[in-house]
């Protein structure tokens, strides 16, 4: 019970960014569906045109359309010469607002044709304009359809808004998808019972409205009121306050080890005077733009994703000339500055069970190669789609009978079940040793090194305060003090949250 309570201790201020989306969203979809609406009712040709647009757009996975946005934006910022945010609120506001006009598109169509043609006939029998017609006639009669189908919409748009976390806009999915990956199952259900509890009261504060439209009574005013009451409320936590220091964004990837650091480095940045946030459940292909574009301040990124990834290297240079390399690029092409490593790797590692590698004789990836087409391989999220792997399956000839992508914590409980042979392990993981589990060997060092790095935005290169603040931790963290901290947050009993890991960590390293 503690545990959810402090679980809903975190609700209201990503509750306030959920209501801000959320609402910002179904104000644009009505901007924008309404007219279409009314065209679409009047010419039939261009609302089969607008209703099969937006019925494509539907067919789209909610998570894809957020995710589709990204490249287009940072498309555009690079034409118009920047200044347009390609992560976090923007991109989730126009994927929601696109979500949501299907319903509110459809139902004002299907109002308005439903009108008695008889109406029309007397209106137009009075002399009325198209435009009077409309407001006087036509918008009143088909008003409670129409509402109908913004209360669809409101549901839906609050239920995606959960995905918005992945382009990096903080809403309530953050508590769900960090509860997902630590397996903390009381930050999961606070998040779900507080995004299900706000479409109950958005849904049902807009039929009490479609109620008073449908009976001319003032009820719609009460309800009106009411809806202003309750975002005005739950926006709270977000409005300035004055002389608050300024705030830095941490990022984090989604996975126990980079909540534990960024939880680190928001203690030692809070201690420093700064009013800290963060932004959880970044992808790899998007947290070092957000980082170079100033969205996010601060991170930790790992070498070989940088190396292969953001600068498209093949080569495989000792570690120390990888990092240096690392941070004269960082500083020449984006302005990034590279605090320095944190003195652990987190690199890929293949990881089988210890009996069975044993029994199979299977020691290292040249053996695991001979062996694959018998196998099952489970990976995290993101491996099968990055370079590191085509250049280990090339390497060794790596031919799975399958390969399922997994949530890392749903990764190892599917090799610990037999639903998978292998992993991509992690090396800096306490799963490694607790689970008996064997890495095998890279003979022709296929897998680049994976150094833990600390980076701050443009903004912050010349920070001397923030720069003091996380010095402290270059070269400070051995690799057996970060697999015990990953352990406590990722094993089954008794577990910690980031936060105390990261508590305890800073304990452990004398910070």
């Amino acid at each position: 019970m503690s545990g959810f309570r402090d679980a809903l201790a975190q609700v209201p201020p990503l509750l306030a960014s959920h209501v801000l989306l959320a609402g910002a969203a179904l104000l644009a979809a009505l901007a924008i569906g309404l007219p279409l609406a009314v065209v679409a009712a009047r010419r039939p040709a261009v609302g089969r045109v607008v209703l099969g647009a937006a019925s494509l757009i539907q067919t789209i996975p909610g998570l894809a359309l957020l995710a589709l946005f990204y490249p287009i934006l940072l498309w555009l910022s690079a034409r118009v010469g920047g200044g347009i945010p390609a992560l976090g609120f923007l991109p989730a506001l126009l994927a929601l607002t696109l979500y949501a006009l299907l319903p509110i598109i459809r139902n004002g169509v299907a109002g308005l044709q439903g009108i008695d043609p008889a109406v029309r006939q007397a209106a137009d029998a009075v002399g009325m304009t198209q435009a009077q017609k409309l407001r006087l006639v036509e918008a009143p009669l088909a008003l409670p359809v129409l509402v109908a189908g913004i209360r669809t919409a409101a549901v839906w748009t609050i239920g995606a808004a959960t995905l918005s976390t992945t382009v990096g806009c903080p809403s309530l999915g953050d508590m769900i998808f960090a509860g997902l990956q630590t397996q903390n199952w009381a930050l999961v259900l606070a998040g779900c019972c507080a995004a299900a509890a706000l479409a109950m009261a958005a849904d049902a504060l807009i039929a009490l409205l479609e109620r008073g439209l449908a009976t001319r009574r003032p009820l719609w005013i009460a309800a009106v009121a009411l809806l202003a009451a309750g975002t005005l409320a739950a926006t709270a936590p977000l409005w300035p306050r004055p002389g608050g220091a300024r705030t830095v964004t941490i990022g984090a990837k989604n996975f126990s080890e980079q909540y534990i650091l960024a939880r680190l480095i928001g203690d030692r940045l809070t201690r420093a005077g700064y009013t800290v946030r963060y932004r959880d459940g970044l992808g790899s292909a998007v947290i070092y733009r957000a980082l170079a574009g100033g969205d996010v301040d601060v991170y930790v990124d790992y070498a070989g994703t940088l190396w292969n990834g953001a600068m498209h290297r093949t080569d495989m240079p000792p570690r120390a000339a990888m990092v240096r390399a690392i941070g004269a690029w960082a500083a020449r092409t984006d302005g990034v500055r590279l605090v320095g490593p944190l003195g652990f790797e987190n690199a890929y590692a293949f990881a089988m069970r210890g009996a069975e590698a044993r029994s199979r004789g299977i020691a290292d990836l040249d053996a695991l190669g001979r062996a694959a087409p018998g196998l099952k391989l489970g990976s995290d999220l993101e491996f099968l789609s990055r370079p590191e792997w085509a250049a280990v399956r090339d390497a060794y000839r790596l031919r799975f009978a399958s390969a399922t992508p997994y949530s890392p914590t749903f990764m190892y409980r599917a090799l610990a079940s037999g639903r998978a042979d292998v992993i991509s392990a992690f090396s800096s993981d306490g799963r490694i040793a607790a689970d008996g589990l064997t890495v095998l060997a890279d003979p022709r060092h296929a897998i680049p090194s994976y150094d833990a790095l600390l980076l701050v935005a443009p903004s912050h290169t010349r920070d001397a305060r923030l720069l003091a603040a996380l010095r402290p931790l270059v070269g400070r963290i051995p690799v057996t003090a970060m697999r015990e901290a990953n352990y406590r947050v990722d094993r089954d009993a008794d577990k910690d949250s980031p936060d105390a890991a990261a508590r305890w960590l800073a304990r452990r390293l004398g910070l």
